[in-house]
């Protein structure tokens, strides 16, 4: 096992594989929808009502708004503690609170366990992300130990 990466604080981890398939996947997905809507004759895009737009719409919203909250979670050590985003929900963990961090095999993304007996997730550090979530495993685990 190597030895963790030393880092000065506060260090920020964020999501590679997560972020880069939101936004190569939503990318290509506005692209082919723009250019099968301009590629409908005029007569074929004057059948669709302002329901079914606006729902095509909202359904677009809907999921950049997931890719969105995925891409912007991350995990901030700083001298006082942890500040984990996930999604769109914000917590804040003294380091007396962290008791340890754990990444098993297969799992999708890191978790903390905390003093008061609960376990929190951190879906900045994902396990498809191979050595990179290792690697910060081992570093918040130093950062946890001292």
């Amino acid at each position: 096992m190597a030895a963790p990466e030393a880092v000065s604080l506060p260090h920020t981890w964020r999501p590679f594989g997560a972020r880069v398939a939101v936004i190569v996947f939503g990318t290509m997905l506005l692209l082919i929808c723009a250019f099968a809507w301009f590629g409908f004759d005029p007569e074929v895009r004057a059948k669709f009502t302002f329901f079914q737009r606006s729902t095509l719409v909202f359904l677009g919203l809907l999921a950049s708004s997931v890719g969105y909250a995925l891409a912007r979670s991350r995990v901030v050590a700083s001298e006082s503690g942890l500040f984990v985003v996930n999604g769109y929900k914000r917590h804040e963990y003294e380091w007396a609170e962290v008791i340890s961090i754990h990444l098993p095999p297969g799992a999708p993304w890191a978790t903390i366990d905390l003093a008061d007996g609960n376990t929190a997730s951190m879906l900045a550090i994902q396990g498809s992300d191979g050595n990179r979530a290792r690697d910060a495993v081992r570093t918040l685990r130093s950062l946890i130990d001292r």
